[in-house]
C-alpha cells in the first residue's frame, strides 16, 4: 500500500488524518516559474492513489463510446432543427466519427500523464480540457470565415463542447486519482 502502510490507509478511510502531508515539488520553489506552475496545479508530484488501468480502459470506451454517441445526436438534431444543413459535409459520420476518436484517443492518453504530473490532476487536467476545446473551436470559426453555413458550423461548435464534457467526465469519475481516488475518502480537499 502506497502512503505509509495499513496504518495510515485505515486513518485516511476512517477520516482521522484531516490534511495528508503536502507534496514535495520536483521544481525549485525559488525558481521564476514556481508561481506560475504552482497556479496551473503543475506541482509534479503524481497524485495519490493512481487511477487503475482497468478502470483508465473502462473510462476511455465510455469516453470514445459516449462522444461518439452525442455526435450522432447532436448531428440528428441540428439536421432536425436546422433542414438546410442534412447535405453538410461535415456531419457525415466518416467526417466526424474519426477526428472524434483520435481526439478522445489523445485526451484518455493524456489523463494518467496529467495524473503523475501533478498532485491535483482533475483541476489541471480540467484546464488542459478547456484550453484545447478553444483551440479545437478555431478551425470551426475558420470554415464559417470561408462561407460554411453558420447553423451548421454552430452544431460543430456544439459538438466540440460535447465531446470535451463527455471524456473529462468519463476520466476523472471512472478513473479518478488523487483526492477523488478511493482512498481520498477520509481527506480534506488542499487549496
Amino acid at each position: 500500500m502506497a502512503g505509509g502502510g495499513p496504518a495510515r490507509c485505515a486513518a485516511r478511510i476512517l477520516g482521522c488524518m484531516s490534511e495528508p502531508p503536502a507534496p514535495t515539488p520536483r521544481f525549485r520553489p525559488g525558481s521564476a516559474l514556481s508561481p506560475l506552475l504552482e497556479g496551473v496545479d503543475l506541482d509534479f508530484v503524481p497524485a495519490d492513489p493512481q487511477p487503475s488501468w482497468a478502470r483508465w480502459v473502462l473510462a476511455s470506451v465510455v469516453a470514445l463510446v459516449g462522444s461518439l454517441a452525442a455526435d450522432a445526436l447532436l448531428v440528428a438534431t441540428g439536421e432536425a432543427v436546422f433542414p438546410s444543413t442534412k447535405d453538410f459535409v461535415h456531419f457525415q459520420f466518416s467526417d466526424y466519427g474519426k477526428l472524434t476518436v483520435v481526439g478522445v484517443v489523445i485526451a484518455c492518453v493524456g489523463w494518467p500523464v496529467v495524473t503523475r504530473l501533478s498532485s491535483r490532476p482533475r483541476r489541471l487536467f480540467l484546464r488542459l480540457a478547456v484550453a484545447v476545446t478553444v483551440v479545437l473551436l478555431l478551425p470551426d470559426v475558420v470554415i464559417w470565415a470561408r462561407g460554411e453555413p453558420a447553423r451548421g458550423v454552430l452544431v460543430l461548435m456544439t459538438m466540440h463542447l460535447a465531446i470535451a464534457v463527455v471524456t473529462y467526465n468519463a476520466l476523472v469519475r471512472i478513473a479518478p486519482a488523487g483526492d477523488a481516488g478511493p482512498a481520498g475518502h477520509g481527506r480534506l480537499r488542499r487549496g
